[in-house]
């Protein structure tokens, strides 16, 4: 789906990762779940372009529901996939911490995993090699994505902002739909390691300039970051 000039979704507002499409080629940004993929190609064949012209994934954390594809694309296409090097064995092996649910609600938990299921996603793909990046780095990927820390969903979780895109990419540094409660609004993530981490970074981005703020859970939401801090701390 077509957001904005060179900005595209993949999934929906259970989950969600996104293309940026550039004269230089493509950079993906998060894979979503392994059934992600058709969404993908449907996506690459009506700008009509191929898996060729993807020049990198780089993911905000590592977490099963961001890393989907992200193994395909890299074994048998040979894109490298970017991610923070303190999630890079999160993303390797999908080991992680125990964390609360926290509230939940019958109908939206089971919509998630049901998705999920059909997704493919009760099946993770971890990623045989990875390419670490570190807070501050400027990738030289189409877009020129800029990595900003935003450790507490996981240690390793960043965003990810591409200016030609006018869009900050936060994976679950936040969310506009909790997929365990069907709440919708700007609010903190579920499932995270350190909610008082997570709503710490979130004025690492406020100085951004962009017009999309993007999660990987819930609506595209279509605000300048400056505002976003506030907003999660009233949610």
């Amino acid at each position: 789906m077509k957001l904005a000039p060179h900005l595209h979704r993949l999934g929906n507002d259970i989950v969600a990762c996104y293309l940026v499409d550039t004269p230089e080629g493509i950079t993906l940004i998060d894979a979503g779940l392994p059934g992600h993929w058709r969404d993908l190609q449907r996506e690459l064949r009506s700008l009509g372009k191929t898996v060729d012209d993807i020049r990198g994934l780089v993911l905000t954390h590592g977490d099963s529901d961001h890393i989907g594809f992200a193994e395909r694309l890299r074994r048998d296409h040979g894109v490298p996939v970017f991610v923070h090097a303190a999630d890079a064995v999160r993303a390797r092996t999908g080991e992680k911490p125990k964390v609360a649910f926290g509230p939940m609600r019958l109908v939206p938990t089971l919509g998630f995993f049901g998705y999920s299921i059909r997704k493919n996603g009760l099946r993770p793909r971890y990623i045989g090699e990875v390419t670490e990046i570190a807070d501050g780095d400027v990738l030289d990927l189409p877009g020129s994505p800029a990595i900003v820390g935003m450790p507490g969903h996981s240690p390793g979780s960043v965003a990810v902002h591409v200016p030609v895109a006018d869009a900050v990419f936060v994976g679950d540094a936040l969310t506009t739909r909790h997929v365990l409660t069907g709440r919708g609004g700007p609010q903190p993530a579920p499932f995270t390691d350190d909610p008082a981490e997570a709503l710490a970074s979130l004025d690492r981005i406020a100085g951004l300039s962009a017009s999309w703020v993007l999660p990987g859970h819930g609506a595209p939401w279509p605000t300048s970051p400056a505002q976003v801090p506030e907003a999660i701390r009233k949610a």
